[in-house]
């Protein structure tokens, strides 16, 4: 699609972010496993990045999701996988929903401080046993004297520790598994809750959580458009989730093989510097010709989607192959490296343990898969 000069305004002002107010702090962040959200997103909110594409009424700038993924592709250039997703989280994963569907109250309780930074928001649906499977979720929310009592855990909770809120997916009735979900606003302040930090391999300046929920009571208003619906508000927020996903690995992509071209051109082996070898400098090549593809896949997606087509295919697509070409550039570029490639604090070491979060997270490359093969009518029948 055509961006204009507005977008290239907000692709600026994300980037020169980046580069003052993230890229300088990332090593102490990485170290700490964790950075200061609720500082970051206040700042963040006064430049207006957390609300692109909600209502000016709301505190947002009233544009097309085009202009959240060049805020999404901006922030790859962020020297970490881990605070960039944080943001995601915010402005394109647990806030859409609330926003296209929450009643007034709730927009103003909960989306509001949000766009405005003064809140920090987390996505609950994934559960230590279901993992992609949406429908197997086991944590109920059941109506106790006009107000929903929630009991069970959810697992890999973004911002889980930080966060003043929680979208969660529960189940409210006992019907069929795609029927008797809702969406539920839960302060997370609330009596009952508990939160326990997850050690991970890699995106470690994000902080990650597995929420425990024992009897906590909140408003039955806090429920996101309509009891039974949450299931398929979750499918909807999941559009934009992944098609973020494919937008924010761009820069990082080409920023690892820039890195690794400059690197090999300066290593020598054998009389010879590493980017002389043919079999290094042809790679690189497709390397580069396939985030191009992945590129133009992914604002494919987005112009259809802005224009209002379903493009529930071409973003699995996307997500899959963001997660799939991740992974290869991060392995091959770090092979390129040699033993520096293996070493903690590099580059290309940080991208190939963050990215490989971008094949499980926000729905398994299976399940993008499968997805992939429903609408392309190729499923065996009886398969789901």
């Amino acid at each position: 699609m055509k961006l204009t000069a507005e977008h290239r305004q907000i692709a600026d002002t994300v980037t020169r972010f980046v580069e003052k107010e993230l890229n300088p702090h990332v090593p102490a962040w990485e170290a700490a496993e964790i950075y200061p959200a609720h500082e970051v997103f206040k700042k963040l909110g006064a430049l207006g990045m957390l609300g692109i594409k909600y209502p000016e009424e709301y505190g947002g700038l009233g544009l097309d999701f085009s202009y959240s993924m060049v805020m999404a592709e901006a922030l790859g250039n962020c020297h970490c996988g881990g605070v960039p997703m944080s943001i995601g989280v915010q402005t394109d994963m647990c806030t859409p929903a609330l926003a296209r569907f929450g009643s007034e109250e709730l927009k103003r309780e909960f989306l509001m401080p949000a766009i405005a930074g003064e809140m920090v928001g987390c996505i609950g649906v994934s559960e230590a046993g279901g993992g992609s499977d949406v429908a197997a979720v086991k944590t109920t929310a059941k109506v106790v004297d006009g107000d929903y009592v929630i009991n069970g855990s959810k697992m890999w909770i973004t911002n889980g520790l930080q966060a003043d809120w929680c979208c969660l997916l529960a189940n409210t009735s006992d019907g069929p598994a795609h029927k008797n979900k809702s969406l539920i606003m839960v302060p997370m302040d609330a009596r009952g809750i508990d939160k326990q930090k997850i050690k991970k391999i890699g995106m470690n300046s994000s902080d990650t959580a597995q929420l425990f929920f024992d009897n906590v009571r909140v408003p039955k208003r806090n429920v996101v458009g309509q009891e039974g619906l949450g299931f398929m508000l979750q499918m909807m927020q999941f559009q934009e989730e992944r098609l973020w996903c494919a937008a924010s690995a761009l820069r990082g992509l080409d920023r690892i093989i820039d890195a690794t071209i400059e690197y090999t051109r300066e290593r020598k082996a054998f009389g010879k510097s590493i980017l002389d070898n043919q079999v290094v400098h042809f790679r690189l090549a497709e390397l580069r010709t396939e985030v191009e593809c992945l590129r133009a896949l992914t604002w494919k997606a987005v112009e259809l989607y802005i224009g209002g087509q379903d493009v529930t295919k071409l973003a699995s697509m996307a997500k899959l192959k963001t997660g799939r070409l991740s992974r290869e550039v991060a392995d091959c570029c770090l092979q390129y490296w040699g033993g520096m490639g293996f070493t903690w604090d590099n580059p290309v070491s940080m991208a190939y343990r963050d990215t490989r979060l971008g094949s499980i997270g926000g729905g398994a490359d299976e399940v993008m898969l499968g997805i992939i093969c429903k609408l392309e009518g190729t499923l065996p029948k009886g398969a789901h």
